[in-house]
């Protein structure tokens, strides 16, 4: 699983509404994760869907917001693979929102460490809700 392709993204306004109405938080800073599991119910695959959002209110330039989200994308992508395969196993599908929170273009390593951080989080409760 070396790639990340479009059906892997979050982008149907009704499930991030409801992602962000009804899903779980917590920090890893500098992102913030916001998670909603549910079963398989015919319309998505089981498997992860993901969405970045790096808010203009906190890095104005769109080159900088853009820097952001291909680290975070890329981050994601190298540190995914053993989070969608329990999903598939499970028979389950996760919608997850990265929010960056710091007000500075952070290097790669720092969001690095704040995505593993988030994939051990997100493994650990996603294996607490399959037991």
């Amino acid at each position: 699983m070396a790639d990340f392709p479009r059906e892997e993204r979050l982008s149907c306004k009704k499930d991030i509404d409801r992602l962000f109405a009804e899903g779980n938080a917590f920090v890893a800073y500098p992102l913030r994760v916001i998670y909603l599991e549910e079963a398989v119910d015919g319309r998505w695959p089981a498997g992860v869907r993901v969405m970045i959002s790096v808010p203009k209110k906190r890095i104005r330039r769109a080159v900088g917001r853009n820097r952001i989200k291909r680290l975070v994308r890329e981050t994601y992508r190298l540190n995914k693979s053993e989070l969608v395969e329990s999903c598939r196993q499970s028979n389950k599908y996760l919608h997850v929102a990265f929010t960056y929170l710091s007000d500075e273009i952070l290097l790669y390593r720092n969001i690095e460490k704040a995505m593993h951080k988030a994939m051990k989080n997100l493994f650990g409760k996603e294996n607490i809700v399959n037991v």
